[in-house]
């Protein structure tokens, strides 16, 4: 058994096609499929089942994906040690982040990541959370900016930073004139929300949940951006995280803050608990830190606490 016929079955497994399979692993389709064969006849059960259109895995090369993917990551986290113990701040950092969080914090650690660690190459992937996590777990990941808690016995976290929700409400509102608000004020109010898959739409669920607030069944946006221009057109009204309200919002929006106990998430960063990076992490998780509290002290300074 060699590391190459598990990059050959992982391949398969992602793209359930030999031919695709063949053309991420720069072979031709002839030779994954030997090299499968040869993985089978060595552990002595399928893998896969083949049929004329589509491959299909087997219970066991289920099994033996994840334990490829874990070994694979295993690997990738022993050529990341010798790389780091020869230059701890080179190489490659492969960082996710979710989309409700991407836009408004990125752009502003980039560049302080740039600045501190030049030899550093940075990959950034921006997805929904559950994914983030999947990719994390199967080392397709190095670290993740995530919503806390998060559920995962082999992940270490760093908190970095807690923002407050505030309420979006159009010049015509009812409650634009106010400058905060209390949150059991929005009860019997109709929110508009995130779509499904998103963390913040739990988030917010929760504050309705809490609130007496509920959701307004009729309209689910694909992003925050959406959610402020509905708002403007005065459809309706939401809950904005702080850092998606550091840039000039528009006169059609007024930000309501909550007095007293104001909802809020947590924001962290995790890492698989073996990770090799696990100090330089902790540098990562310092930057971050330091950004982020900074931003927030900036848009507390503008909206008004």
């Amino acid at each position: 058994m060699t590391l190459r016929e598990l990059e050959y079955l992982i391949a398969l497994a992602d793209h359930r096609h030999f031919g695709r399979a063949a053309e991420v692993c720069l072979v031709t389709q002839p030779t994954l499929s030997m090299q499968i064969r040869k993985l089978e006849e060595h552990l002595g059960a399928p893998l896969i089942e083949r049929t004329p259109r589509s491959v299909m895995l087997t219970p066991f090369g289920q099994e033996a994906v994840e334990r490829a993917r874990r070994i694979m990551a295993e690997v990738q986290e022993m050529k990341a040690a010798a790389l780091r113990s020869r230059n701890p701040e080179a190489g490659t950092l492969r960082l996710g982040i979710f989309p409700t969080l991407g836009p408004y914090l990125l752009p502003h650690v980039v560049p302080r990541i740039r600045e501190r660690y030049p030899e550093l190459e940075t990959l950034l992937i921006e997805e929904k959370s559950d994914g983030l996590l999947a990719r994390l777990r199967s080392g397709n990941l190095d670290a993740a900016i995530l919503a806390l808690p998060v559920n995962g016995d082999h992940l270490k976290t760093e908190t970095l930073f807690a923002e407050q929700f505030l309420l979006a409400v159009p010049p015509s509102h009812a409650l634009a004139r106010r400058e905060s608000i209390r949150l059991g004020e929005i009860s019997g109010y109709d929110l508009m929300l995130l779509e499904e898959g998103h963390c913040l739409r739990d988030q917010a669920l929760e504050v309705c949940r809490l609130s007496g607030a509920s959701e307004r069944a009729s309209f689910r946006a694909t992003s925050l951006e959406t959610l402020r221009q509905m708002v403007g057109a005065e459809v309706g009204i939401t809950l904005l995280p702080e850092l998606a309200t550091q840039h000039p919002i528009s006169g059609n929006i007024r930000l309501l803050r909550f007095d007293g106990s104001a909802p809020s998430r947590r924001i962290g960063l995790c890492w698989r608990s073996g990770s090799a990076m696990g100090d330089f992490l902790k540098e990562i998780a310092a930057l971050l830190r330091d950004v982020s509290q900074q931003l927030l002290v900036d848009t507390s300074g503008r909206i008004g606490v």
